[in-house]
C-alpha cells in the first residue's frame, strides 16, 4: 500500500476514535454541571467565540512575528495542560471521586507535559492531542445546543475557507506551530523512523515541493465537525428508532458525513497543497445531521429552537 493512503487510513481512524471517545464522554461522564455556558441555544455564543479565536489567532501571529515564541509556547502549553488534567480527571471520576483520581490527573498530565517540553515527538503529539481533541468536542457538545453549533460550523467554514485561499495567514500560523511542535495538530507519519524534532518546517516543505515525509491535520479539524455530533447525542430527543435511540442514531450519522467530507479533503491533500479542511468537513457533517435527522425524527426543525 502508498505509504501516502496508508497516513490518510490512519488519520481517518484517529479522526473516528476522537469523535467517538467524545460520544463516550458524554453519554458516561459529562453531565450538565460540567457545560461551559449557562444558556446553550444561545446564538450570540459561537458568534463571540469566533471573534476571541480570530483575535487570538493575529495575536499568536504579530507574538511570533516579534520572535517570542516561548510566550506563545507557554500559553498552548498551559491550555493543553489544563485540558488534560481536565479530562482525565473527570474520567477518573468513574472510579475514585477523591484522591487518588486527582493524584492520577496530576501525575499522567505532568508526565505528558513533561515530554512535551522536553521530547515533543510525533507520538506525543499525537496523544496529547486527541486528549484535547476528546475534551473540547465533549464540552462544546454539552455546551452548546443544535442552533448555535450550526452557526458555528457554517461561520468557522467560511474563515477557515478565507484564512487558507485568501489571507493565508493560516498557513503562516501552521508553519509557526509546527516549528514550536506545540499539540495542536495531529502528525501522521509515513514511515516509522520520521522524527517530528527533525523535520524542516511545513513552510520550508511546501516550498521545495516533493514528498513530505508526515500528513499534518489540525485538531479544529476534528474538534469543529465533532461538535455537532456531541450535541445531537446530547440535546437530541432519545427516543427509538429500529431499536436504537434517536440521538446516537443522527450523531452517527453526523460522524458518517464528517467521515465522506474527510474523504473529499484526502483527496485533495494528497495532491500535495495546503487546504481548508472546515469546509468539506464541516459541509459533510451538516449534511449527514440533516439527512439522519430527516429520517429518524420527520420534522423540519432539525433540532433547532428559538431562542428567543
Amino acid at each position: 500500500m502508498d505509504a501516502s493512503v496508508r497516513s490518510v487510513i490512519v488519520m481517518a481512524a484517529v479522526f473516528v476514535l476522537a469523535q467517538l471517545g467524545a460520544i463516550l464522554m458524554v453519554s458516561s461522564v459529562l453531565g450538565a454541571q460540567y457545560a461551559a455556558f449557562e444558556n446553550p441555544n444561545d446564538p450570540l455564543i459561537p458568534i463571540i467565540y469566533i471573534l476571541a479565536m480570530v483575535l487570538f489567532t493575529f495575536v499568536v501571529l504579530y507574538i511570533i512575528k516579534k520572535h517570542k515564541e516561548n510566550v506563545v509556547k507557554l500559553v498552548f502549553l498551559g491550555a493543553v495542560a489544563f485540558t488534560i488534567f481536565y479530562v482525565l480527571l473527570v474520567t477518573l471520576f468513574l472510579v475514585d471521586t477523591g484522591l487518588i483520581a486527582l493524584t492520577l490527573a496530576l501525575a499522567i498530565t505532568a508526565i505528558i507535559t513533561y515530554y512535551l517540553i522536553k521530547k515533543p515527538e510525533w507520538y506525543v503529539i499525537d496523544a496529547a492531542g486527541m486528549l484535547v481533541a476528546i475534551g473540547v468536542i465533549g464540552i462544546f457538545g454539552i455546551s452548546l445546543d443544535i442552533l448555535p453549533v450550526l452557526i458555528l460550523l457554517i461561520v468557522l467554514a467560511v474563515y477557515d475557507a478565507i484564512s487558507v485561499y485568501g489571507t493565508k495567514h493560516m498557513v503562516a500560523l501552521a508553519d509557526g506551530v509546527t516549528q514550536m511542535r506545540l499539540p495542536i495538530l495531529l502528525v501522521i507519519p509515513k514511515k516509522l523512523d520520521y522524527s517530528y524534532l527533525e523535520s524542516k518546517p511545513l513552510k520550508q516543505q511546501l516550498e521545495e515541493g516533493g514528498e513530505r515525509e508526515a500528513m499534518f491535520m489540525g485538531l479544529g479539524d476534528i474538534i469543529i465537525p465533532g461538535v455537532l455530533m456531541a450535541s445531537a447525542f446530547n440535546f437530541l430527543p432519545t427516543e427509538s428508532f429500529g431499536g436504537v435511540s434517536g440521538n446516537f442514531v443522527v450523531a452517527m450519522g453526523t460522524l458518517f458525513g464528517s467521515v465522506i467530507g474527510f474523504a473529499v479533503l484526502m483527496r485533495y491533500v494528497l495532491k500535495g497543497n495546503p487546504q481548508a479542511g472546515l469546509p468539506l468537513l464541516n459541509g459533510g457533517a451538516i449534511i449527514g445531521y440533516a439527512l439522519s435527522y430527516l429520517i429518524v425524527f420527520r420534522d423540519l426543525s432539525f433540532g433547532m429552537t428559538l431562542p428567543w
